[in-house]
């Protein structure tokens, strides 16, 4: 395993020794891919904020950003943190949009702020209209996605593709590894309906041509019983189909939230935050054999050795 570490400074190009690890951390939403590292300061190497940075491992392309924080200390050792290009997103601004899907708002917003896209899905579904004010460019997105899903019942993961915005359908993104004891040196679970978990969805909507509100419900009678009820509630905007996203998030919340996390899973450079992978745990009170989301991950690259953490959702998991 080789790995390739280049720190561009203006025309200066540096392979930098790197000290100790390489760890790359990425979630499935709102967070910028983020890489750091140590290098050794041995008075040749110059380094800056803004400078570009690329990691290869084998060749194969796994980050490009940028340093954003330096930090040093009496022994010349330089801790370097890096962010994807989705680190500009966390920039606020408002926006005023109607008849959008969650893609070409995204390609909106990526060259209003000079950013450079690559593959985006057409999600498929029109946003009627919408106000964002003062609002993180993560947030709208966020946004328009959480309504795509609520809508569509189809989920979509915004991720930086080596220096390019992309957009991808999580059915597109399943990478065919095998998630179990033997691949994974340990794991965390825990089964809970204190959040996340609604059995009864109440939404509403002031209609101003009948003067009247309307009130959209979905609930499920056995698991308010054995639960009690645990009530999700929220207004519409005009031109939402009530009964299908009261439907539609009911059928996302009503169910207990378990969390798993997985350590040192042998890595593979193809997972990410948004990726899916397969599953085979026995966990006490149940066992699972299915597809998850990868909602965290972490890689480490250590000694020509890679293992990675992962937190991962799907069916009765959340993250």
């Amino acid at each position: 395993m080789e790995f390739e570490l280049i720190v561009q400074n203006d025309s200066d190009i540096y392979l930098p020794l790197v000290e100790d690890s390489i760890v790359w951390k990425t979630e499935r939403k709102g967070v910028p891919g983020q890489l750091d590292f140590k290098v050794l300061d041995d008075g040749n190497l110059k380094i800056e904020e803004g400078n570009a940075v690329s990691f290869k491992v084998d060749g194969e392309k796994v980050f490009y950003g940028f340093i954003f924080t330096l930090k040093r200390d009496k022994e010349k050792i330089i801790n370097v943190t890096c962010y994807d290009q989705l680190r500009y997103f966390k920039n606020k601004d408002t926006y005023v949009y109607t008849n959008k899907t969650a893609g070409e708002i995204i390609k909106m917003i990526s060259e209003d702020f000079e950013m450079q896209c690559g593959e985006i899905e057409d999600t498929g579904f029109k946003i009627p209209s919408r106000i964002e004010e003062n609002t993180t460019l993560f947030d709208m997105i966020q946004n328009a996605l959480d309504l795509t899903l609520e809508n569509k019942k189809e989920m979509y993961v915004l991720y930086d593709d080596f220096g390019k915005i992309a957009l991808k359908n999580i059915s597109s993104m399943v990478v065919e590894i095998l998630i179990d004891f033997d691949t994974g040196e340990n794991f965390d679970y825990s089964s809970s309906i204190d959040s996340e978990t609604y059995n009864k969805i109440k939404l509403t909507y002031d209609n101003k041509d009948t003067g009247k509100r309307d009130v959209y419900i979905s609930q499920d009678g056995n698991n308010i019983n054995k639960w009690g009820v645990l009530q999700y509630f929220d207004t519409i905007s005009e031109g939402e189909n009530g009964k299908a996203k009261a439907d539609a998030l009911l059928s996302l919340y009503n169910q207990k939230a378990r969390t798993l996390s997985v350590k040192n899973a042998f890595g593979d450079i193809r997972v990410r935050g948004g990726s899916m992978v397969v599953v085979q745990l026995d966990l006490g009170d149940t066992k699972i054999n299915n597809l998850m989301i990868v909602e965290k991950c972490k890689h480490e690259f250590k000694n020509y050795e890679h293992f990675m953490d992962l937190t991962l959702r799907g069916g009765e998991f959340i993250a």
